[in-house]
């Protein structure tokens, strides 16, 4: 898997606004947020989509859950709710190949996620 622009914000060559930090994660705000509060959590491992995801990497999944509900806690905004998106692949809207967890909070969030009526063929 070649770099993406979420290596080199793991590399510190380019600035993030970082949430929070530890040796398997990474959390920091979105550039163009859909929400209040909107961050991504990434892990350090570079795993392509969730497709990718081995065996060995239930914990490291299973962790990057639990710094979106740190996170949000730090920030008051854990208890009145929260959404969290992982995409996958081109029909799912990933658009940066490593997989993210986008944390969406401090709004009322509407179901279905987007206005574009649902067309199945």
């Amino acid at each position: 898997m070649s770099d993406t622009i979420f290596t080199k914000i793991i590399n510190k060559d380019i600035p993030a606004d970082i949430l929070y930090e530890d040796d398997i994660a990474l959390a920091f705000k979105d550039i163009n947020p859909q929400a209040p509060m909107h961050f991504l959590v990434i892990p350090k491992k570079a795993i392509a989509t969730i497709n990718d995801i081995e065996r060995e990497d239930r914990e490291l999944v299973g962790h990057l859950t639990w710094v979106a509900a740190h996170v949000l806690k730090e920030h008051g905004l854990a208890e009145q709710g929260f959404r969290t998106v992982m995409n996958c692949n081109e029909y799912g809207g990933q658009t940066v190949y490593h997989i993210h967890l986008h944390v969406l909070a401090g709004k009322p969030l509407g179901w279905p996620p987007y206005s574009d009526k649902l067309k199945i063929e």
